[in-house]
């Protein structure tokens, strides 16, 4: 649950923060745990919860529309299915997600590292799916990009 909260607010303070709140939320709201489902997939969602309301708190996230992007959606699709074959290792990958932008760094970790779709992405955030799915198209390009300029930096400079 502490990295849960920490991949989102990217703070190991502010995680473990969010961390006894939600603990302290789930034990007062147990009675409100219906028994679908694992205990422990409603508290991870009471963490994700708490800890996007202390990041939205901390930094307003801009809510990106669909309508505001001008793509249409045919050119989300085509996005969403260019993938990058390049392998690179966890720890590079986890680094270089922690070097993204608020936004970006929450919606890669709901989508990639905690296994939300993108319909429980938008709904977490309160965006439309559209706008959730576009979200995590560019963080993953921006990401992508990333890796990409590493490995050429390391190309060139291999210490």
């Amino acid at each position: 649950m502490y990295n849960t909260s920490y991949r989102i607010l990217n703070n190991a303070a502010d995680a473990e923060d969010i961390m006894q709140d939600s603990f302290m939320d789930a034990f007062r709201k147990i009675g409100d745990y219906s028994g679908e489902g694992s205990f422990a997939g409603w508290l991870r969602r009471i963490v994700v919860n708490n800890s996007i309301d202390a990041l939205k708190k901390k930094k307003e996230l801009v809510p990106l529309e669909e309508k505001d992007l001008g793509i249409e959606p045919d050119e989300l699709t085509k996005m969403n299915e260019r993938e990058n074959t390049a392998e690179y290792r966890v720890d590079e990958i986890k680094k270089a997600i922690s070097k993204l932008p608020d936004d970006a760094r929450v919606i890669i970790s709901l989508y990639l590292l905690e296994g939300y779709d993108h319909e429980e992405s938008s709904q977490i955030l309160d965006i439309s799916y559209n706008a959730a799915r576009t979200r995590y198209s560019r963080a993953k390009n921006k990401l992508i990009n990333m890796l990409n300029e590493q490995r050429k930096m390391k190309m060139f400079n291999p210490n």
